[in-house]
């Protein structure tokens, strides 16, 4: 008996999925108007993921093309002043009060102000993007600065590592746990942020997508674009998962 639980335990995720897809398949069979509108058979998702394959990639390619720029300069910037904030206490002092009222506003409220201040639709998501992705990023790196042993301060200056040295040699490898936990939730809301932006004006991409065959009431197109952005996403944040246990190989975590 123990051992089957064992072996139950294991399984439990992927029986978990089997029975939401019967659950799907059990309500798409019902009356006309649920099966052929508002939830589509799988066969049916499946097959409008498989006729608009070239389609969906091209629209992810689009999606990563905002993501990733803007993901990595929220990720150098955040990362470099999460560090000096978290290290120097008169610049974590002064940016305290800043982080504290900024950081709470959801990215999303900017994102009337960005389509009518940049030139582009483009410039608008990455900006959008890059806000999502930042105050995460920084703030956990921060905390993560600032909680650095006093001990690993006092050696760096007994043995003459200059500031910048101790930033980059120290304080930054010793703050890579909370680093990652930033650029973790960082990349979830930047996914979150993208999707959203490409909903308001943007002629391509996974949020396009979605929302054009939601004009056109096509919701196995529609499900399908939902579905496949969550695949993109599983991979990228797997991909993350992996260089994070590879760069943490060091820690608990691991």
């Amino acid at each position: 008996m123990r051992i089957f639980v064992k072996y139950l335990s294991k399984f439990s995720g992927f029986l978990f999925l089997l029975f939401l897809i019967g659950i799907w398949t059990f309500i798409s069979s019902g009356p006309e108007w649920s099966s052929q509108y508002l939830f589509p058979s799988p066969k049916a998702v499946l097959t409008a993921l498989f006729n608009s394959r070239e389609e969906l990639l091209r629209s992810a390619w689009s999606s990563l093309l905002k993501l990733v720029p803007a993901y990595f300069a929220a990720a150098v910037v955040g990362i470099s002043l999460g560090i000096v904030s978290g290290s120097v206490p008169w610049v974590g002092t002064m940016l305290k009060p800043i982080s504290r009222f900024a950081a709470p506003i959801p990215p999303n409220v900017y994102i009337p102000y960005a389509i009518a201040i940049l030139p582009t639709f483009y410039l608008s998501s990455t900006f959008i993007i890059f806000i999502a992705a930042f105050w995460p990023i920084y703030l956990n790196t921060a905390a993560g600065a600032a909680d650095v042993p006093e001990k690993y301060r006092r050696n760096a200056a007994i043995i003459g590592i200059g500031r910048f040295e101790y930033l980059w040699r120290i304080a930054f490898v010793a703050s890579l746990p909370s680093i990652f936990s930033g650029l973790s939730v960082g990349m979830g809301l930047s996914f979150i942020m993208l999707t959203v932006a490409e909903l308001f004006g943007e002629n391509t991409g996974l949020g396009h997508f979605v929302q054009f065959y939601a004009d056109y009431s096509d919701y196995p197109n529609m499900v399908a674009g939902i579905l496949w952005t969550g695949i993109v996403v599983l991979a990228i944040m797997e991909l993350f998962e992996f260089v994070k246990r590879k760069v943490l190989f060091w820690t608990k975590a691991n």
